[in-house]
């Protein structure tokens, strides 16, 4: 969702902001297309530095903890059966079951209750990067479509209010996801994505001004 919103936001506020300056519709798409490849690029690059840190923190942290455990498997067995007393297990209960899962595999039970990595909350850098792309490029395509579908004379206005439609719609969408009101979803994105695209229209227009 969040991949969309900046999609949306970031290539309707560009579209707007060449469109106020007087631009033709092939410059106005041109300068859309380049935005969506640019943003899309960008947000794979930031995910995959982010995520790829967080990999390499994870992969130490293994190391780490694979070296204490060859060193000293009684103490990690204790610090694992105190971390399942913390979770509300008896003394003997937590010893027994530290033990049962070190002697089944001592490191996946390390990182997965001390460590908190597990085979499904794992860093994957590539997976991240290509989804924040994807998301990104959904949500970028949709000004576009609608610059190539209404008269130029009448393409601010479209933009602008699909742009806000769509905004609204999919914060809705995520507050209703995540148990909070849509109502309050909706109306929170719309109006960053609407003082977004009316400063970049400004400068738009006082930048065709100029030049003019």
């Amino acid at each position: 969702m969040l991949g969309a919103n900046d999609g949306i936001v970031s290539t309707a506020s560009l579209v707007l902001g060449v469109a106020a300056a007087n631009a033709a519709r092939g410059d106005i798409l041109v300068a859309g297309v380049a935005g969506l490849v640019a943003g899309a690029m960008s947000m794979a690059a930031g995910e995959y530095v982010s995520v790829r840190s967080q990999s390499d923190t994870e992969a130490a942290d293994l190391a780490r903890e694979r070296s204490e455990l060859a060193a000293d498997a009684e103490a990690e067995q204790r610090e694992l059966a105190g971390i399942y007393v913390r979770r509300g297990l008896t003394p003997a209960l937590a010893d027994q079951v530290a033990t049962q899962l070190m002697d089944h595999d001592a490191l996946g039970a390390h990182a997965r209750d001390e460590l908190g990595i597990s085979e499904t909350l794992s860093a994957r850098p590539i997976q991240a990067a290509l989804a924040s792309a994807a998301s990104f490029t959904a949500g970028a395509l949709l000004p576009l479509i609608v610059v190539l579908a209404v008269p130029r004379d009448a393409l601010a206005f479209a933009v602008a209010g699909s742009s806000l439609a769509f905004l609204a719609a999919l914060g809705a969408v995520a507050a209703r996801t995540g148990g909070a009101s849509a109502t309050k979803g909706a109306w929170r994105v719309a109006f960053w994505g609407a003082l977004a695209m009316a400063i970049t229209a400004g400068i738009g227009a006082l930048f065709g001004t100029a030049v003019a």
